[in-house]
Protein backbone atom coordinates (compact mmCIF):
# COMPACT_ATOMS: atom_id res chain seq x y z
CA UNK A 1 0.00 0.00 0.00
CA UNK A 2 2.78 2.53 1.28
CA UNK A 3 4.62 1.75 -2.42
CA UNK A 4 1.39 2.40 -4.32
CA UNK A 5 0.69 5.75 -2.20
CA UNK A 6 4.21 6.88 -3.21
CA UNK A 7 3.79 5.68 -6.69
CA UNK A 8 1.12 8.03 -6.72
CA UNK A 9 2.63 10.93 -5.35
CA UNK A 10 5.58 10.25 -7.72
CA UNK A 11 3.35 10.49 -10.80
CA UNK A 12 1.42 13.87 -9.00
CA UNK A 13 4.18 15.66 -8.73
CA UNK A 14 5.51 14.67 -12.43
CA UNK A 15 2.12 15.85 -13.86
CA UNK A 16 2.02 18.94 -11.69
CA UNK A 17 5.83 19.96 -13.13
CA UNK A 18 5.01 19.49 -16.32
CA UNK A 19 1.83 21.76 -16.05
CA UNK A 20 3.81 24.46 -14.55
CA UNK A 21 6.47 23.63 -18.09
CA UNK A 22 4.16 23.74 -20.40
CA UNK A 23 0.98 25.83 -19.33
CA UNK A 24 2.58 29.38 -19.85
CA UNK A 25 3.42 28.37 -23.21
CA UNK A 26 0.04 27.22 -24.06
CA UNK A 27 -2.09 29.96 -22.81
CA UNK A 28 0.75 32.33 -24.31
CA UNK A 29 -0.39 30.51 -27.97
CA UNK A 30 -3.72 30.59 -27.25
CA UNK A 31 -4.68 33.99 -26.01
CA UNK A 32 -1.64 35.80 -28.45
CA UNK A 33 -3.10 34.71 -31.87
CA UNK A 34 -1.73 35.39 -35.26
CA UNK A 35 -4.44 34.35 -38.22
CA UNK A 36 -1.97 31.89 -40.20
CA UNK A 37 -1.76 33.32 -43.88
CA UNK A 38 -0.03 33.83 -46.85
CA UNK A 39 3.15 35.62 -46.78
CA UNK A 40 2.07 39.86 -47.44
CA UNK A 41 2.95 41.61 -50.58
CA UNK A 42 4.81 44.56 -50.15
CA UNK A 43 5.92 46.77 -53.06
CA UNK A 44 9.11 47.67 -53.40
CA UNK A 45 8.05 51.15 -52.79
CA UNK A 46 6.46 50.38 -49.53
CA UNK A 47 9.88 48.38 -48.52
CA UNK A 48 11.84 51.52 -49.30
CA UNK A 49 9.56 53.85 -47.25
CA UNK A 50 9.55 51.18 -44.40
CA UNK A 51 12.92 50.57 -44.23
CA UNK A 52 13.54 54.23 -43.55
CA UNK A 53 11.03 54.68 -40.56
CA UNK A 54 11.16 54.87 -37.23
CA UNK A 55 8.61 53.14 -35.89
CA UNK A 56 6.89 53.14 -32.41
CA UNK A 57 4.18 51.36 -31.05
CA UNK A 58 2.56 52.46 -27.87
CA UNK A 59 1.31 49.68 -26.45
CA UNK A 60 2.27 45.98 -25.57
CA UNK A 61 1.97 43.45 -22.92
CA UNK A 62 5.27 41.17 -23.67
CA UNK A 63 6.23 41.21 -20.37
CA UNK A 64 3.38 39.47 -19.10
CA UNK A 65 4.25 36.31 -20.62
CA UNK A 66 7.52 33.67 -20.03
CA UNK A 67 8.94 34.46 -23.03
CA UNK A 68 13.11 35.41 -23.16
CA UNK A 69 11.90 38.40 -25.55
CA UNK A 70 15.82 38.32 -27.06
CA UNK A 71 14.77 34.93 -28.47
CA UNK A 72 12.59 34.51 -31.33
CA UNK A 73 9.04 31.95 -30.85
CA UNK A 74 6.71 31.03 -33.18
CA UNK A 75 4.33 31.98 -31.21
CA UNK A 76 3.17 35.23 -29.77
CA UNK A 77 3.28 38.66 -31.48
CA UNK A 78 6.89 40.50 -30.11
CA UNK A 79 10.32 39.18 -29.97
CA UNK A 80 13.47 41.27 -30.72
CA UNK A 81 14.18 39.58 -33.59
CA UNK A 82 10.59 39.70 -35.17
CA UNK A 83 10.85 43.25 -34.37
CA UNK A 84 13.84 44.10 -36.23
CA UNK A 85 12.70 42.55 -38.82
CA UNK A 86 9.40 44.76 -38.53
CA UNK A 87 11.71 47.57 -38.45
CA UNK A 88 10.32 48.43 -35.07
CA UNK A 89 12.43 51.16 -33.03
CA UNK A 90 10.56 52.71 -30.26
CA UNK A 91 8.20 50.10 -28.23
CA UNK A 92 6.21 50.88 -24.76
CA UNK A 93 6.32 48.10 -22.55
CA UNK A 94 2.75 47.97 -20.46
CA UNK A 95 2.50 46.00 -17.52
CA UNK A 96 -0.64 44.16 -16.58
CA UNK A 97 -1.23 43.55 -12.69
CA UNK A 98 -4.81 41.91 -12.77
CA UNK A 99 -7.49 41.17 -15.02
CA UNK A 100 -10.83 40.35 -13.89
CA UNK A 101 -12.33 36.45 -14.65
CA UNK A 102 -15.17 36.95 -17.28
CA UNK A 103 -13.66 39.92 -18.65
CA UNK A 104 -15.48 41.57 -21.35
CA UNK A 105 -15.78 45.02 -22.76
CA UNK A 106 -19.77 46.04 -21.36
CA UNK A 107 -19.50 45.04 -17.42
CA UNK A 108 -16.69 44.32 -15.28
CA UNK A 109 -16.75 43.84 -11.00
CA UNK A 110 -13.84 45.01 -9.47
CA UNK A 111 -14.32 42.34 -7.47
CA UNK A 112 -14.43 39.53 -10.04
CA UNK A 113 -11.55 37.07 -9.54
CA UNK A 114 -8.71 37.57 -10.72
CA UNK A 115 -7.07 35.83 -13.74
CA UNK A 116 -3.45 37.29 -12.94
CA UNK A 117 -2.63 35.86 -9.50
CA UNK A 118 -3.18 32.35 -11.47
CA UNK A 119 -0.62 33.27 -14.59
CA UNK A 120 1.47 34.70 -11.93
CA UNK A 121 1.88 31.47 -9.71
CA UNK A 122 1.87 28.91 -13.20
CA UNK A 123 4.76 31.06 -14.22
CA UNK A 124 6.79 30.65 -11.48
CA UNK A 125 6.67 34.72 -10.34
CA UNK A 126 7.94 35.60 -6.67
CA UNK A 127 5.22 34.71 -3.98
CA UNK A 128 5.82 38.76 -3.13
CA UNK A 129 3.62 39.31 -6.71
CA UNK A 130 0.90 36.74 -5.99
CA UNK A 131 -0.69 39.15 -3.73
CA UNK A 132 0.63 42.61 -4.69
CA UNK A 133 -0.55 44.31 -7.87
CA UNK A 134 2.47 47.04 -7.41
CA UNK A 135 5.31 44.31 -7.03
CA UNK A 136 3.66 42.10 -9.87
CA UNK A 137 4.27 45.80 -12.14
CA UNK A 138 7.54 45.88 -10.74
CA UNK A 139 8.67 42.13 -11.26
CA UNK A 140 7.99 43.08 -15.28
CA UNK A 141 10.03 46.20 -15.38
CA UNK A 142 12.97 43.99 -13.76
CA UNK A 143 12.23 41.57 -17.00
CA UNK A 144 13.43 44.86 -19.05
CA UNK A 145 15.79 45.70 -17.03
CA UNK A 146 17.70 42.57 -17.07
CA UNK A 147 17.00 42.35 -20.88
CA UNK A 148 18.68 46.03 -21.31
CA UNK A 149 21.40 44.51 -19.30
CA UNK A 150 22.26 41.62 -20.78
CA UNK A 151 21.70 41.97 -24.40
CA UNK A 152 22.36 46.22 -24.83
CA UNK A 153 22.99 45.60 -28.71
CA UNK A 154 19.42 44.93 -28.90
CA UNK A 155 17.71 46.89 -25.95
CA UNK A 156 17.96 50.10 -24.77
CA UNK A 157 15.48 51.67 -22.08
CA UNK A 158 14.72 54.96 -21.92
CA UNK A 159 13.58 56.99 -19.23
CA UNK A 160 14.42 60.18 -20.33
CA UNK A 161 14.85 62.69 -22.93
CA UNK A 162 18.61 62.40 -22.56
CA UNK A 163 18.29 58.58 -23.23
CA UNK A 164 15.77 59.07 -26.20
CA UNK A 165 18.75 61.42 -27.94
CA UNK A 166 21.14 58.76 -26.96
CA UNK A 167 18.92 56.17 -28.41
CA UNK A 168 18.45 57.66 -31.36
CA UNK A 169 22.77 58.51 -31.89
CA UNK A 170 23.22 55.16 -31.18
CA UNK A 171 20.48 53.54 -33.86
CA UNK A 172 22.38 55.61 -36.38
CA UNK A 173 25.22 52.88 -36.46
CA UNK A 174 22.82 50.11 -35.07
CA UNK A 175 19.92 50.39 -36.97
CA UNK A 176 17.88 46.91 -35.35
CA UNK A 177 18.32 48.83 -31.86
CA UNK A 178 15.00 48.99 -29.68
CA UNK A 179 14.39 51.59 -27.29
CA UNK A 180 11.92 49.82 -24.40
CA UNK A 181 9.81 52.07 -22.46
CA UNK A 182 7.82 50.84 -19.38
CA UNK A 183 4.27 51.95 -18.54
CA UNK A 184 1.63 50.22 -16.62
CA UNK A 185 -1.95 49.07 -17.87
CA UNK A 186 -4.41 50.93 -14.57
CA UNK A 187 -2.98 52.35 -11.48
CA UNK A 188 -4.40 49.79 -9.53
CA UNK A 189 -0.71 48.32 -9.76
CA UNK A 190 -0.43 51.43 -6.98
CA UNK A 191 -2.41 48.89 -4.44
CA UNK A 192 -4.32 52.14 -3.35
CA UNK A 193 -1.15 54.33 -2.25
CA UNK A 194 0.43 56.96 -3.61
CA UNK A 195 3.95 56.45 -2.80
CA UNK A 196 3.64 53.75 -5.10
CA UNK A 197 3.72 56.67 -7.56
CA UNK A 198 7.47 57.32 -6.87
CA UNK A 199 8.19 54.10 -6.57
CA UNK A 200 7.25 52.96 -9.31
CA UNK A 201 8.56 55.53 -11.60
CA UNK A 202 11.99 55.26 -9.68
CA UNK A 203 12.11 51.99 -11.49
CA UNK A 204 11.63 53.40 -14.57
CA UNK A 205 7.64 53.79 -15.08
CA UNK A 206 7.23 56.20 -17.97
CA UNK A 207 3.57 56.04 -18.77
CA UNK A 208 0.81 54.95 -16.35
CA UNK A 209 -2.94 54.48 -17.37
CA UNK A 210 -5.18 54.91 -14.39
CA UNK A 211 -8.40 51.97 -15.69
CA UNK A 212 -7.69 49.03 -16.91
CA UNK A 213 -11.42 46.51 -17.34
CA UNK A 214 -12.50 47.34 -13.77
CA UNK A 215 -13.34 50.33 -11.78
CA UNK A 216 -10.65 51.34 -8.95
CA UNK A 217 -9.39 53.38 -6.42
CA UNK A 218 -8.88 56.01 -8.95
CA UNK A 219 -12.13 56.12 -10.84
CA UNK A 220 -14.24 54.58 -13.32
CA UNK A 221 -13.31 51.96 -15.96
CA UNK A 222 -15.13 52.24 -19.24
CA UNK A 223 -15.90 48.88 -18.82
CA UNK A 224 -16.79 48.96 -14.87
CA UNK A 225 -19.83 49.10 -13.14
CA UNK A 226 -19.96 53.17 -12.35
CA UNK A 227 -19.34 55.36 -15.27
CA UNK A 228 -17.82 56.99 -11.98
CA UNK A 229 -15.03 60.44 -12.98
CA UNK A 230 -12.14 60.77 -10.75
CA UNK A 231 -11.91 60.48 -7.04
CA UNK A 232 -9.77 62.47 -4.99
CA UNK A 233 -7.81 60.18 -4.81
CA UNK A 234 -7.58 59.92 -8.73
CA UNK A 235 -7.06 63.24 -8.63
CA UNK A 236 -3.98 63.53 -5.44
CA UNK A 237 -2.62 60.76 -7.98
CA UNK A 238 -3.01 62.55 -11.48
CA UNK A 239 -1.19 65.42 -9.58
CA UNK A 240 1.66 63.27 -8.84
CA UNK A 241 2.20 61.80 -11.46
CA UNK A 242 1.93 65.52 -13.72
CA UNK A 243 4.49 66.37 -11.27
CA UNK A 244 6.99 63.54 -11.64
CA UNK A 245 6.58 63.41 -15.20
CA UNK A 246 4.55 60.44 -16.17
CA UNK A 247 2.63 60.51 -18.82
CA UNK A 248 -1.06 59.67 -18.60
CA UNK A 249 -2.86 57.51 -20.39
CA UNK A 250 -6.78 57.20 -20.68
CA UNK A 251 -7.44 53.91 -23.06
CA UNK A 252 -9.49 52.24 -20.37
CA UNK A 253 -11.04 54.94 -18.83
CA UNK A 254 -14.67 55.95 -18.14
CA UNK A 255 -15.92 58.97 -20.40
CA UNK A 256 -16.24 60.51 -17.31
CA UNK A 257 -12.46 59.80 -15.63
CA UNK A 258 -10.98 61.16 -19.43
CA UNK A 259 -13.17 64.46 -18.99
CA UNK A 260 -12.06 65.15 -15.96
CA UNK A 261 -8.71 64.46 -16.83
CA UNK A 262 -8.47 66.69 -19.68
CA UNK A 263 -9.55 69.63 -17.18
CA UNK A 264 -7.08 68.49 -14.26
CA UNK A 265 -3.83 67.75 -16.20
CA UNK A 266 -1.51 70.58 -18.20
CA UNK A 267 0.16 67.75 -20.41
CA UNK A 268 -1.44 66.77 -23.27
CA UNK A 269 -3.10 62.60 -22.77
CA UNK A 270 -2.46 59.49 -24.39
CA UNK A 271 -4.70 57.15 -25.60
CA UNK A 272 -2.17 54.28 -26.37
CA UNK A 273 -4.72 51.25 -27.89
CA UNK A 274 -8.30 52.07 -29.15
CA UNK A 275 -10.39 52.80 -32.17
CA UNK A 276 -12.75 55.79 -33.04
CA UNK A 277 -16.25 55.37 -32.05
CA UNK A 278 -17.37 56.97 -35.48
CA UNK A 279 -15.28 53.85 -37.47
CA UNK A 280 -15.91 51.44 -34.85
CA UNK A 281 -18.62 51.56 -33.03
CA UNK A 282 -17.64 49.53 -29.91
CA UNK A 283 -17.65 49.42 -26.25
CA UNK A 284 -14.08 49.86 -26.47
CA UNK A 285 -14.10 53.08 -27.76
CA UNK A 286 -14.81 56.19 -26.02
CA UNK A 287 -16.60 59.13 -28.17
CA UNK A 288 -15.17 60.95 -31.50
CA UNK A 289 -16.17 63.98 -29.47
CA UNK A 290 -13.85 63.35 -26.53
CA UNK A 291 -11.41 62.11 -29.12
CA UNK A 292 -10.96 65.61 -30.80
CA UNK A 293 -10.96 67.08 -27.25
CA UNK A 294 -7.84 64.75 -26.68
CA UNK A 295 -6.74 65.72 -29.85
CA UNK A 296 -7.49 69.25 -29.53
CA UNK A 297 -5.41 69.46 -26.05
CA UNK A 298 -2.10 68.57 -27.70
CA UNK A 299 -2.93 64.53 -27.39
CA UNK A 300 -2.29 61.04 -29.14
CA UNK A 301 -4.59 58.31 -30.26
CA UNK A 302 -3.33 55.20 -30.88
CA UNK A 303 -4.40 52.58 -32.94
CA UNK A 304 -4.92 49.24 -32.06
CA UNK A 305 -4.56 46.07 -34.35
CA UNK A 306 -7.79 43.83 -33.04
CA UNK A 307 -11.13 43.29 -33.59
CA UNK A 308 -12.90 45.10 -30.27
CA UNK A 309 -11.25 48.39 -31.22
CA UNK A 310 -11.50 48.68 -34.92
CA UNK A 311 -14.08 46.09 -36.38
CA UNK A 312 -11.57 44.02 -37.91
CA UNK A 313 -8.00 42.89 -37.87
CA UNK A 314 -6.95 42.75 -41.54
CA UNK A 315 -3.85 45.42 -42.12
CA UNK A 316 -6.57 46.91 -44.62
CA UNK A 317 -8.51 47.40 -41.31
CA UNK A 318 -5.89 48.82 -39.30
CA UNK A 319 -5.41 51.35 -42.03
CA UNK A 320 -8.96 52.18 -42.30
CA UNK A 321 -9.17 53.27 -38.57
CA UNK A 322 -5.57 55.54 -39.52
CA UNK A 323 -7.42 56.87 -41.86
CA UNK A 324 -10.59 57.73 -40.30
CA UNK A 325 -8.32 59.16 -36.97
CA UNK A 326 -6.62 61.52 -39.55
CA UNK A 327 -9.98 62.84 -40.51
CA UNK A 328 -11.21 62.87 -37.21
CA UNK A 329 -7.97 64.73 -35.22
CA UNK A 330 -5.82 65.52 -37.97
CA UNK A 331 -2.11 63.62 -38.39
CA UNK A 332 -0.42 65.36 -35.91
CA UNK A 333 -2.45 63.44 -33.15
CA UNK A 334 -2.68 59.28 -34.28
CA UNK A 335 -0.15 56.89 -33.62
CA UNK A 336 0.34 53.14 -33.74
CA UNK A 337 -1.28 50.79 -30.12
CA UNK A 338 -1.10 47.68 -31.07
CA UNK A 339 -1.72 45.50 -28.08
CA UNK A 340 0.08 42.78 -28.90
CA UNK A 341 0.67 39.99 -26.64
CA UNK A 342 -2.46 41.78 -24.76
CA UNK A 343 -4.58 38.70 -25.00
CA UNK A 344 -5.70 39.61 -28.55
CA UNK A 345 -5.89 37.95 -32.22
CA UNK A 346 -4.06 39.98 -34.90
CA UNK A 347 -3.61 39.16 -39.17
CA UNK A 348 0.61 39.95 -38.36
CA UNK A 349 2.72 39.94 -35.94
CA UNK A 350 5.79 42.47 -35.57
CA UNK A 351 7.82 41.27 -37.93
CA UNK A 352 5.03 41.84 -40.53
CA UNK A 353 4.36 45.60 -39.70
CA UNK A 354 5.74 46.61 -43.07
CA UNK A 355 2.19 45.39 -44.57
CA UNK A 356 1.13 48.37 -42.16
CA UNK A 357 3.20 51.04 -44.75
CA UNK A 358 1.39 48.71 -47.86
CA UNK A 359 -1.83 49.23 -46.51
CA UNK A 360 -1.58 53.22 -45.95
CA UNK A 361 0.14 53.44 -49.36
CA UNK A 362 -2.81 51.66 -50.83
CA UNK A 363 -5.53 53.85 -48.79
CA UNK A 364 -3.27 56.67 -50.25
CA UNK A 365 -1.86 58.21 -47.15
CA UNK A 366 1.61 60.42 -48.08
CA UNK A 367 4.71 59.91 -47.07
CA UNK A 368 4.19 62.99 -44.40
CA UNK A 369 1.38 61.17 -43.11
CA UNK A 370 2.43 57.66 -42.96
CA UNK A 371 5.74 58.88 -41.07
CA UNK A 372 4.12 60.64 -38.65
CA UNK A 373 1.15 57.99 -37.62
CA UNK A 374 4.50 55.19 -37.66
CA UNK A 375 6.57 56.73 -35.48
CA UNK A 376 7.49 60.50 -35.88
CA UNK A 377 4.25 61.57 -33.71
CA UNK A 378 5.56 59.07 -30.65
CA UNK A 379 8.71 60.32 -31.20
CA UNK A 380 7.98 63.91 -30.93
CA UNK A 381 5.54 63.84 -27.67
CA UNK A 382 8.41 61.89 -25.92
CA UNK A 383 10.88 64.74 -27.16
CA UNK A 384 8.87 67.11 -25.19
CA UNK A 385 7.35 65.01 -22.53
CA UNK A 386 9.43 62.66 -21.19
CA UNK A 387 11.41 64.07 -17.93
Amino acid sequence: MRRIFSIFVLVLLLALGLFVALAPAMLDERENVVIEHQPYEISEQAEALHSSLLIGDWHADSLLWMRNLSEEYDYGHLDFPRMQRGNMGLQMFTTVTKSPSGQNYELNSSDASDNITLLAMAQRWPTVTWTSLAERALFQADKLHHLAAHDPDNLMLVRSRIDLAEFLQRRQSNPTLIGGLLGTEGSHALDGDLANIQRLYNRGFRMMSLQHFFDNKLGGSLHGTSGAGLTQFGRDAVTEMLRLGIMLDVSHSSEQVVSDTLALSDKPLIVSHTGFQGHCDSPRNISDGLMEQIAAAGGLIAVGFWDGAICGNSPNTVAEAIVYGIGLVGEDHVALGSDFDGTVTTSFDGSEMAVITQALLDANLSEQQIRKVMGENMLTYLQTYLP
